[in-house]
């Protein structure tokens, strides 16, 4: 039988608390690799909660919930003026979706990470259901300079990590990561946490009632995360 999220007990972070371990699944029948299941990630996200590893080569995963979130209002999206001008220049070329694994990766590339093998198996399962998605700047060699990926669930998007190779380029991902939100009629963009550093993007943070209230108004909203 495939586990429900009902079998977990969810934790809140500092703001966050530490939950029970995920009940994993195999990915198939012949792997031995586990994955978190499609189907409970996104009932997790529509509660509220998001996966965390300890480190990179983590074999568990735990669910986490924040008693205050950081959320970025659409219209309250800010970049410095040298980020607007580097999208005005071209200086990188964005796709999207082409290279979710490698994003994925790139950001678990650190010296400290939550983003575990188990989190980056579950997150491409999700993202071949059409969930999960990557926001991929290129430069002009057509290499990989940064990056961001996430979570869409209705009128919702839960931003997840970014990388950059590039300076700047994870700025200009999330330049275009709002045009594409506010073009296809996102409502909400959760970060999980308030941090100084995305506070120069608008960041703002709102207490758990506020954000459950406006997580159920997105998650009534039928949309898309694509270019339009």
């Amino acid at each position: 039988m495939k586990p429900t999220l009902s079998q977990t007990q969810e934790n809140h972070y500092p703001s966050v608390h530490n939950s029970n371990k995920i009940d994993l699944i195999n990915v198939d029948s012949s792997s031995k690799d586990k994955i978190i299941p499609p189907e409970v990630l996104l009932e997790a996200y529509s509660r509220g909660l998001f996966p965390m590893s300890e480190s990179r080569h983590d074999d568990s995963v735990n669910w986490y919930s924040a008693r205050k979130r950081g959320i970025i209002p659409m219209e309250r999206f800010n970049v410095s003026s040298n980020v607007r001008r580097i999208v005005r220049q071209g200086r990188f070329s964005c796709r999207i979706n082409s290279r979710f694994t490698d994003v994925m990766r790139e950001c678990a590339n650190r010296e400290s990470t939550w983003i575990s093998d188990i989190i980056i198996r579950s997150f491409d399962v999700l993202h071949m259901a059409g969930h999960a998605h990557s926001m991929e700047m290129y430069d002009d060699q057509q290499e990989l300079a940064g990056g961001l990926y996430g979570v869409s669930l209705g009128g919702a998007f839960f931003g997840e990590s970014m990388f950059k190779k590039s300076k700047e380029a994870d700025k200009v991902a999330l330049w275009h990561c709002h045009r594409i939100l506010k073009e296809n009629g996102f409502i909400l963009w959760d970060t999980q946490f308030y941090t100084d550093h995305l506070a120069q993007f608008g960041c703002i943070e709102i207490s758990d009632d506020e954000y459950q209230q406006r997580l159920t108004k997105a998650l009534s909203h039928n949309v898309r995360f694509e270019e339009r």
